[in-house]
């Protein structure tokens, strides 16, 4: 076995408007070809990982920030949400007049006003990430397949986000679930535009873990790729960890080194530095 590679995929792989570079895929193919294997590490469910992404040529991916872990077609780990845990959840957020939607590998499911409340934090996150149409961009652009007027009580779901109407949010329902995994996107600490809850413990890092074993591979054959503070575990867990140029000040001093941005062939880069390709 050669090394296995994780990447993160929006910001590492597709840069912030979904575009997948051409550079990047050759990267993929190439290492692959070579002997590689090669797995995304994603905060995406399977639901949101679309046909381009595995006709690259993937050989499995992590998804839900670390609950679902598949080799190949084979489901090695899946940590969920009880449906003891999505009630509760939905009922608080629903009382905090808070909109979500539920992350599952059958789709994505948003509340009754999702689509009209998400409008202004898709816009701003789109003004951080530099998107020059920024003010133009709208629920369905960034979230094409999401579903609505399902019921929210479930038991398939890999995490739950849900839009802050002020940092103050995060903090009350941090308090309120002890038992989930809390955390925040879209923005650093108070600047965060979402928050978002997961399956207590799971992290990429401990998702790769659960990989590891499965294959019987050697943690001193690991590689990571990612851009974001989430991305930090699986960076501190692999025995290689890149930032891309894009990513964040945290992540990059997590790194070994820091590759160039994602549109500028930071991944296909990198992958010549490590002698992948």
């Amino acid at each position: 076995m050669g090394k296995i590679i994780f990447i993160d995929v929006d910001g590492t792989l597709v840069d912030y408007e979904n575009n997948l570079p051409e550079s990047a895929v050759t990267a993929i193919r190439t290492a692959r070809a070579s002997g590689h294997r090669v797995y995304i590490c994603t905060g995406r469910s399977k639901a949101e990982v679309y046909p381009p992404l595995w006709d690259i040529g993937l050989d499995g991916m992590i998804g839900g920030n670390g609950s679902y872990v598949e080799d190949w077609g084979h489901v090695v780990t899946h940590q969920l949400i009880t449906a003891e845990q999505c009630r509760r959840i939905v009922d608080w957020l629903h009382n905090r007049k808070l909109e979500f939607y539920l992350e599952s590998n059958n789709g994505l499911f948003a509340s009754e006003h999702f689509a009209e409340a998400a409008k202004p934090a898709i816009i701003e996150y789109s003004r951080r990430k530099g998107k020059p149409d920024a003010l133009q961009a709208d629920v369905k652009t960034a979230f094409p397949d999401m579903i609505y007027h399902e019921n929210l009580y479930r038991d398939d779901l890999n995490k739950i986000s849900y839009l802050l109407n002020s940092y103050q949010d995060f903090l009350d329902t941090k308090e309120q679930f002890p038992d989930m995994e809390n955390g925040t996107w879209g923005g650093a600490g108070e600047t965060a535009l979402f928050g978002d809850l997961g399956v207590k413990g799971v992290t990429k890092g401990n998702a790769i873990g659960h990989l590891l074993d499965y294959l019987h591979g050697d943690v001193a054959d690991t590689i990571a790729f990612g851009d974001a503070k989430i991305d930090i575990p699986m960076l501190n867990f692999c025995h290689t960890g890149v930032a891309m140029g894009n990513g964040g000040p945290e992540i990059k001093e997590a790194a070994d080194f820091v590759t160039d941005d994602v549109d500028r062939d930071g991944l296909y880069h990198a992958f010549v530095k490590l002698g992948l390709v």
